[in-house]
């Protein structure tokens, strides 16, 4: 048996002693470089591991290994090899010493916890480090006295929440529920159509709350909050429940255990199944609390937040994350990177609607909790973009013949739903009023007439990646001035002109940088006179400074009907109040404005991918002319692939 470990000393010891008959304390000692008292300290350790399977006895400074039964033996071995492999993780470590610190009853001593392990003084030192620095957030603390050991303070509810989120696995792994107990679980599950996720999260609580009260941690009284929850329909759940393990155990739980086991299900994930959501009842703060989040939502950024598919599962989506968020139960978010990456303006629409939920229930939003909020919007934008793709009539102009077309229409197919219909054209036989009879016009030559229509310039052969961009503008054709689409992945480009391009004076606070650009805007007609004014009510009810130096001031401008930008840059950031400015896009919004307006959530959105790329603001920013802009906004639709 080889030991993979280069100091696992206990396992390492066995090993020397299965591969020579007789070992000497002294030499042992050497090959280890301990003393020899260690050594012996080891084999006393050992033979209590081994218990009667195996024993090392010593005869005048001479010891020999005795195995008297070789398959315990060999799982006694395993079982401290693979202690010892645990051991070797810092995480592991710090998992175990907290386990052994929440199951002491007396002070443990930093030498005696640091020999236990194998491991020295000054590597145990360092994991308490970061174990403190952990657990301090669950308002947990480690204390430690010289000579007098480590001690772990905190309230009990506060050491089990750290527990079920931090060091399950290694903790009670090997703490198996017996066999009446999980059928018993099982058998209420499977009654009540709860997903197998809750059942699962539900048995991880319950292993913990048994553990710690058999053993006399017990909860004790809880805020007034949580007895609220014996109200609830799965209170009365989990008390049939905990009533049959209370006959299997021969015991009684109080009602704050009960609590305990039931934060796994009214903070459970939003069932998969509609029939399953539809069993649970909907507090009745949930409704105005969302309505008041999509009024922010409007308030903020001008997006109004329609679906009815959408907003029944949204509705039990809050009342659990209430719930996770009042009783502080953890929801990790696997997908939070990706959701920050793929999704920013939905990111930023879950931030509104935490801030709701901060001001209503002074409750903060995690991250992960953002994440699963972000998720949902997501969907919203994604599934009001479908609703507004309605099928093209798409024209297919060539002028080299019916195969070249042919050629071409093969490709598009590749590209196009399956819904689009094509129509195949020579370029001689074309006219205006033909064009405009379709949605977009595909065409591989110069078109010998104008169309109001959409038109996409391709060769015989093209990316397809490139393409798919330019059909995707077409959706703000009648909102953006762009007379033949081009591969550059910014929309907003066609909203804007000289005119609408502002270099700012580092001496122009940011007030006066909006009342400049608004006032110009106001002069050449293209926002109204009271623009400015709205501007700054809104102002008032909220900043319009986003994070990352950008700042997005916007109200409704009765001018015109379309949606008016404009940039202003300072080449060096300035100060107001506790945010960095270095950009300011300036929105005048048409009068109406529906969950339908694509343009407007295509602009927020590529305002957002400026935020994240630095490299980007850093070239908006040093613009010195509108050409400078519109170079610095180029980007190639691939870049977005």
């Amino acid at each position: 048996m080889k030991s993979v470990f280069g100091d696992n000393r206990i396992a390492d010891t066995l090993q020397f002693f299965c591969r020579n008959q007789v070992v000497m304390p002294g030499i042992l000692a050497l090959k280890l470089n301990v003393s020899e008292r260690t050594v012996r300290n080891d084999i006393r350790q050992l033979n209590t591991e081994l218990k009667d399977c195996a024993v090392i006895e010593g005869v005048q400074g001479k010891y020999t290994l005795h195995i008297y039964d070789s398959e315990r033996f060999h799982k006694v071995c395993v079982r401290l090899m693979e202690a010892d492999e645990f051991l070797n993780s810092p995480r592991n470590r710090m998992d175990y010493t907290f386990g052994r610190l929440m199951r002491s009853r007396e002070p443990l001593l930093t030498d005696d916890l640091a020999y236990e392990m194998n491991i020295s003084r000054t590597t145990l030192l360092n994991d308490l480090k970061k174990l403190r620095a952990e657990i301090e957030p669950y308002r947990l603390s480690i204390l430690g006295k010289t000579s007098k050991g480590l001690v772990l303070q905190g309230w009990e509810s506060d050491i089990r929440n750290y527990v079920i989120e931090n060091a399950y696995g290694q903790l009670y792994e090997q703490y198996p529920l017996d066999t009446e107990i999980t059928e018993a679980v099982s058998g209420i599950f499977l009654e009540n159509s709860f997903d197998k996720s809750v059942q699962n999260a539900f048995e991880q609580f319950l292993t913990v709350m048994l553990d710690r009260f058999l053993t006399g941690h017990y909860i004790g009284e809880l805020s007034p909050s949580f007895y609220n929850l014996t109200a609830r329909p799965e209170f009365a759940i989990v008390a049939r429940l905990i009533r049959q393990i209370e006959q299997i155990l021969r015991t009684e739980f109080p009602i704050e255990e009960k609590l305990f086991v039931l934060l796994p299900i009214i903070g459970m994930r939003t069932p998969a199944d509609i029939q399953d959501m539809h069993s649970i009842v909907l507090d009745d703060g949930i409704r105005p609390l969302m309505e008041k989040m999509f009024r922010q939502i409007q308030l903020e950024m001008d997006i109004k937040i329609e679906s009815p598919e959408f907003i029944e599962e949204f509705l039990y989506h809050l009342m659990f994350m209430l719930n996770r968020l009042r009783f502080h139960v953890q929801l990790r978010n696997p997908m939070l990177d990706e959701l920050k990456e793929k999704y920013p303006l939905a990111w930023q629409i879950a931030g509104v609607a935490a801030g709701v939920v901060h001001t209503t229930y002074g409750l903060d939003v995690t991250e992960d909790e953002r994440g699963y909020l972000a998720s949902y919007f997501g969907v919203f934008l994604e599934e009001s973009g479908l609703k507004r793709n309605q099928p093209f009539q798409v024209a297919v102009v060539t002028g080299t013949g019916r195969i070249t077309a042919r050629l071409v229409a093969a490709q598009l197919k590749k590209v196009l739903d399956s819904s689009v219909e094509l129509t195949l054209m020579a370029d001689e036989k074309v006219s205006s009023q033909i064009l405009d009879a379709y949605d977009i016009i595909f065409t591989t030559v110069e078109l010998p007439c104008e169309s109001s229509r959409p038109v996409i310039r391709i060769h015989e052969i093209f990316n397809e990646q490139e393409l798919r961009h330019k059909i995707e503008k077409t959706r703000y054709w009648n909102q953006v001035d762009v007379p033949i689409l081009d591969n550059n992945w910014f929309v907003m480009v066609g909203l804007l002109d000289e005119s609408r391009f502002f270099i700012l004076d580092r001496s122009e606070s940011y007030e006066d940088a909006v009342t400049r650009m608004a006032c110009s805007l106001a002069g050449s007609g293209q926002v109204d006179e009271g623009f400015l004014d709205r501007l700054h009510e809104r102002e008032r009810k909220g900043t319009m400074v986003f994070d990352h130096a950008v700042a997005i001031p916007h109200s409704v401008q009765y001018a015109g009907e379309r949606l008016v930008l404009a940039i202003g840059v300072y080449p060096a950031p300035i100060r107001y109040h506790d945010h960095e400015i270095r950009v300011i896009f300036l929105l005048g919004l048409p009068e109406q404005i529906s969950s339908d307006d694509s343009l407007l959530i295509r602009v927020y959105d590529e305002i957002i991918s400026i935020t994240q790329d630095t490299g980007l603001l850093n070239k908006i920013t040093q613009a010195d002319s509108f050409q400078a802009l519109l170079r610095a906004l180029y980007r190639w639709a691939g870049e977005r692939a």
